[in-house]
């Protein structure tokens, strides 16, 4: 049984989620040797998922068989569960909810050895729509407020299965992190009537000092105050608060950025394992309060080079050893010109 508690001094969310401890671990201590398939998530272990919510398939294929392309199944050991109702206690200082919300798993592929940066852009842009369909209907469950995306690429990242996945967490509270980037953001728009990130996109487009690549509508860039060496910031050029609102073709344009840039942090930083989180606006909620003119939906790309010590735990402050422009500089460099 998973159970949301609040911490009373800086109202942060925790989720103890004593199932987690019984997951598998793939890595071994010291190492990313990628162990031989097959795994539960390869092609023809479907027995061994739980029920798949989504899938892309070939034609004429039937639902947890083989013949899918992407496959969107309940985590085996979740960190909530969308079949809790949920529920509230306050006792004296103390505050919790039940452990009610969505934990899936998005497998990006059947192929047991290929990585995400691996696979084709139209296949990326399938991984990339599964992600927005999944949202689609998650939203739609009022017991929801907020959906986050992430992948966990390698051991030192986070990950504990080698199979090529991404991970999908809908919550009933916005966490502490979001909601301070919310307000950063809403501020801004109330002081200045415009949207930081847009003005953010501006800037970068009038100003090639950390932009690493764009195309038509979306640009990457490594950020003025990086928190991790090599961080990339990804933003769509049109204003949008919610990945909801992608449309197919915006989708295509995102995949391409994405290859290129999974291609240029190969190559830049020797494989190095990383971590790629989707930004978005919390779900819209009647009688909420709106983030649509504010919030501006982006992906940050955060490689698992340096680790988080005791001074980044007791301030909040990080240290950055690689000057940004450098950074920008070198992942612009191996770029490839079509991928």
């Amino acid at each position: 049984m998973s159970e949301l508690r609040k911490d009373p001094v800086i109202d942060r969310w925790v989720i103890i989620a004593n199932e987690r401890s019984l997951k598998p671990y793939e890595f071994g201590v010291h190492g990313e040797i990628r162990k031989p398939g097959p795994c539960v998530f390869c092609e023809g272990m479907e027995m061994h998922t739980p029920k798949e919510v989504f899938s892309i398939r070939n034609d004429h294929t039937e639902t947890n068989q083989p013949g899918w392309r992407v496959r969107v199944v309940p985590n085996k050991f979740p960190a909530l569960r969308v079949e809790e109702p949920i529920s509230h206690c306050i006792d004296g200082i103390c505050e919790s909810l039940s452990g009610s919300g969505a934990h899936e798993v998005i497998v990006e592929t059947p192929d047991h050895y290929s990585e995400l940066g691996d696979l084709s852009v139209n296949h990326i842009t399938e991984v990339l729509f599964a992600y927005r369909e999944r949202m689609r209907d998650l939203e739609r469950d009022h017991r929801f407020r907020y959906c986050i995306i992430f992948k966990n690429q390698g051991a030192l990242a986070g990950a504990s299965i080698q199979h090529a996945h991404s991970q999908l967490i809908a919550i009933p509270v916005i966490p502490k992190r979001v909601k301070e980037e919310l307000l950063g953001a809403e501020k801004y728009y109330k002081e200045k009537n415009r949207c930081v990130f847009c003005d953010i996109v501006e800037y970068h487009q009038n100003n090639n000092q950390r932009m690493i690549v764009e195309n038509e509508l979306f640009l990457a860039f490594v950020p003025y105050a990086p928190r991790f060496p090599y961080e990339i910031w990804i933003l769509p050029k049109k204003h949008a608060s919610h990945y909801l609102k992608v449309e197919d073709q915006e989708l295509e344009y995102l995949s391409e950025i994405l290859k290129k840039l999974l291609i240029s942090m190969r190559k830049s930083l020797n494989d190095s394992p990383y971590n790629l989180i989707l930004h978005a606006a919390p779900f819209e909620r009647k009688g909420e309060r709106s983030y649509q003119e504010s919030y501006h939906w982006h992906m940050e790309m955060l490689p698992a080079m340096t680790k988080v010590a005791g001074f980044e735990w007791g301030t909040g402050f990080y240290i950055n050893p690689v000057i940004p422009e450098e950074a920008a500089d070198m992942l612009k460099k191996n770029i490839p010109l079509k991928v």
